[in-house]
């Protein structure tokens, strides 16, 4: 690990001198300017269990081989993990990153309210040979609990009584989830402890469970863990979570906040986690890192002053050490890391030790999540007022045609081409531009979506960053509202073809998913943010048809 960042430098040196590595050990809560008795002094207290994970997963480990071995044995091929955030991107790096072991079932996240992937998880789903994987720190996500009415309905009807064999939970203790898995007769319940925050609890049983169900080395990411930990106690610059977290307090305060990820290959999907851990904790207040993820090293000229570039390299690959050099000959700052893939939870560790440094950095709580709930309260506005309606109001389209409806409060009139256009054009230094997409998460989308990323970055130099609804509402979705106004969003939707009842809810995953797409543009513009909600008539021909739209607003 090395930089020649001047601004990294002097701030490493700062928090040395102000010894803030043992005093982030010792829970002092002035690390993060909380006084004593305040709210956040009570949320930063009641969140530090990570700290100690190491010690306290150990005794849990024999009991995670067990239930491995049991779920192996008794003929499970398939592990369903519901789960949001926190809950389930941890779950999804090591499947990506591990694979699945010889003889192990394989394990599929379910963190969506998309009715064509949760219906065609739920026709592909032999009953007796899956295990479903209820994973919610609150216990009460609506999301979560609605995936698990829909899947209990499915497997209770094939099973019957013996229904609760297939479901575990991983929960905190008292809460909702808790009961529910003990009147259900679940077959296990994993209860993790209060004192560790969602997104910082890749190290506990929210990542341990689902690990050692697909094989995955859980002794040896648990040591990486308990290793990078013992090193994050060093008081001097070889403290590579001090490293981390300064450089990136550094950079915001520098002016470069869009923390750009170069990843291995073999780690591509890890980037994800850091994109929740990092957006969440630290965009409030009008500040904050935001991470850039899945956007391929360009040419130096393609970014703006407003970058820093973190790369991280692995023993079997690395990301392009030409452009990287490259970048950096051009005064872009560049942080380089190396990691093994059996030291994989070294790098949980490393990265939420240098997300509390990054918080003390800039002066902020990085323990809670200020602006999370009011898309959620919109949300439930929203389905309160379908409930005694039985429809989902919507402001009139800012422009429409045969392919499109655009909605905008800042922009109407002309073609949906011309919104957009204005609103790529609002877009300035150190802005970026929002993609959240409600549509299917399939890779024809995807790619659509990278193609547009790719031009705007061309034409204006800019970040841009994809979050698949509603999972981004449980990562950047704080850092949209909480950071600096500098956001233009596009919010995508489209009709689903199917309308799936949620056991229990009076409304279908449809209505749900709209909702949560609704409210969230509600809250964005109640911030300020410059929001565009793009709906595509004809979902199938989405891809091609956000290309084309996205052509001709950029001519």
């Amino acid at each position: 690990m090395h930089t020649k960042y001047d601004p990294h430098v002097r701030l490493m040196d700062e928090f040395l001198r102000d010894r803030i590595v043992p005093r982030i050990w010792e829970r002092d809560i002035s690390v993060w300017g909380a006084a004593p008795g305040s709210a956040d002094a009570a949320s930063i207290s009641s969140r530090l269990g990570w700290l100690d994970v190491a010690r306290t997963m150990t005794p849990e480990l024999d009991r995670i081989r067990a239930l491995a071995e049991s779920v192996k044995a008794g003929g499970i091929t398939s592990v369903y993990l519901l789960g949001m955030g926190g809950s389930s991107l941890c779950a999804e790096v090591l499947r990506a990153v591990f694979g699945v072991a010889e003889g192990y079932p394989d394990l599929a996240v379910l963190d969506t309210t998309d009715e064509a992937t949760i219906t065609a998880a739920g026709g592909r789903m032999d009953p007796a040979r899956t295990l479903i994987v209820v994973s919610s720190k609150s216990g009460g996500t609506v999301e979560v609990a609605s995936l698990e009415r829909f899947f209990w309905q499915r497997v209770a009807a094939a099973l019957g009584a013996s229904a609760g064999r297939q479901f575990i939970a991983i929960t905190d203790p008292d809460t909702a989830l808790r009961t529910l898995a003990e009147s259900r007769g679940y077959r296990d319940v994993f209860i993790n402890p209060p004192d560790i925050g969602g997104r910082f609890s890749a190290l506990s049983l929210f990542g341990l469970v689902p690990a050692a169900l697909i094989g995955a080395p859980v002794e040896a990411i648990l040591a990486g863990g308990a290793a990078m930990a013992g090193g994050c106690r060093e008081e001097s610059h070889v403290n590579a979570g001090l490293q981390l977290g300064t450089f990136i307090g550094a950079a915001v305060k520098d002016g470069r906040d869009k923390l750009t990820l170069a990843l291995s290959p073999r780690l591509a999907s890890l980037g994800l986690w850091i994109e929740q851990l990092v957006a969440e904790s630290t965009g409030k207040h009008g500040k904050g890192a935001l991470p850039v993820v899945d956007e391929p090293l360009g040419h130096p000229d393609a970014y703006g002053r407003d970058r820093a570039f973190v790369a991280i390299a692995t023993e079997v690959d690395a990301p392009d050490g030409r452009k990287l050099a490259a970048i950096q000959d051009a005064g872009h700052p560049v942080l380089r890391l190396t990691t093994r893939i059996d030291g994989l939870g070294a790098e949980f560790f490393q990265w939420e030790f240098a997300t509390a440094v990054a918080g003390a950095a800039l002066g902020i709580n990085p323990f809670d999540e200020t602006n999370v709930s009011e898309a959620k309260e919109k949300t439930k506005g929203l389905l309160a007022r379908f409930a005694a309606s039985g429809k989902l109001t919507e402001p009139a389209p800012a422009a429409a045609d045969d392919r499109v409806a655009v909605y905008s409060r800042t922009a109407a009139g002309g073609s949906p081409s011309e919104v957009i256009r204005a609103a790529v054009d609002s877009i300035g230094a150190g802005d970026y531009a929002a993609f959240l997409s409600y549509l299917p998460h399939q890779a024809d989308v995807t790619a659509a979506i990278a193609e547009v990323r790719d031009a705007i970055r061309a034409r204006r130099h800019s970040a841009t960053t994809f979050g698949v609804g509603p999972r981004y509402l449980h990562s950047t979705g704080q850092y949209h509202k909480g950071g600096p106004n500098t956001a233009v969003a596009f919010v995508i939707t489209a009709d689903d073809e199917t309308e799936t009842p949620i056991p229990e809810a009076g409304y279908s995953f449809a209505v749900l998913k709209r909702a949560q797409a609704l409210g969230d543009v509600g809250t964005l513009e109640a911030h300020g943010r410059r929001t565009v909600r793009i709906h595509v008539k004809d979902s199938a021909s989405a891809p091609r048809t956000l290309e084309r739209l996205f052509a001709d607003a950029l001519k």
